[in-house]
């Protein structure tokens, strides 16, 4: 399962964590931005660090992450789980998949890639699929918190060579086979 952009709101974190044991992924990716709100943004519902804190921490042995421009080193003093790599690499079947947060690779600002590859991002707040490049994409979960452009609530899942975006209350609203033509 992977999400991004929870900045700090309990009741969000709340219905990650239960979508992720409903769906019973293997792994969580979080996509940065975990536990501030930062300056741009208003406070998201629920406005409760500690208890994402203590939510996250829980899970700490099945999630992985990458850090967000709203992520610090205090930050990583409570978290009882890496959350400052810059990025992340997984494969789906002969596809290499670039994780990270989205401020400093984005597509208009890419890292090495070779044709096929995929950049997942968050940071927008948008869910996204698009095809650039040479037989590239670009995917984003969305926001679980604050999504923007009035968009939902949501996270998406990578199985089977399929990344299916859903809302929190896991109704599936697009799916996407990433296996190269």
């Amino acid at each position: 399962m992977i999400a991004s952009d929870i900045h700090g709101s309990a009741c969000y974190c709340r219905q990650m964590i239960e979508a992720f044991h409903k769906e019973g992924a293997d792994r969580l990716l979080l996509l940065g931005d975990i536990l501030y709100h930062g300056p741009r943004n208003d406070l998201p519902k629920d406005y409760a660090p500690k208890e994402v804190i203590a939510m996250l921490n829980a899970e700490k042995d099945r999630i992985f992450c990458v850090r967000g421009n709203c992520d610090t080193e205090v930050d990583q003093m409570v978290l009882e789980f890496p959350i400052l790599a810059d990025y992340c690499i997984l494969t789906v079947g002969k596809r290499l998949i670039y994780g990270t947060h989205g401020h400093h690779y984005h597509l208009d600002a890419l890292p090495p890639m070779q044709a096929g590859d995929i950049l997942l991002h968050g940071h927008t707040h948008v869910p996204a699929w698009e095809p650039f490049g040479n037989h590239n994409l670009y995917l984003n979960p969305g926001s679980v918190s604050i999504p923007k452009a009035e968009s939902g609530h949501s996270y998406m899942i990578l199985e089977d060579h399929k990344a299916v975006w859903k809302t929190l209350d896991q109704k599936v609203y697009h799916i996407l086979d990433l296996e190269l033509d």
